[in-house]
């Protein structure tokens, strides 16, 4: 469920695919993402799940699963 919520706010910023998106997928290298994209994903994730991402535990955020670890660690 996570991933799929991801999926959608990655896709709405970056103007991707779903489809193209997948737990392996880095936001750098494979979407292209800057530090300003990464950023308005993270408020997007926080915004979506009602959680808060620490600033430290952000910029350990490379891929896709790397979000959805932090969204889990973040909602139990």
């Amino acid at each position: 469920m996570e991933f799929e919520k991801l999926q959608k706010i990655i896709s709405e910023v970056l103007n991707v695919g779903e489809d193209e998106i997948t737990m392996d997928t880095t936001f750098v290298d494979d979407l292209g993402a800057d530090s300003l994209d990464v950023f308005q994903i993270i408020m997007g994730i926080e915004e979506e799940f009602d959680i808060e991402i620490a600033n430290d535990a952000a910029e350990s955020i490379v891929t896709v699963g790397d979000a959805v670890e932090q969204i889990k660690n973040a909602t139990n």
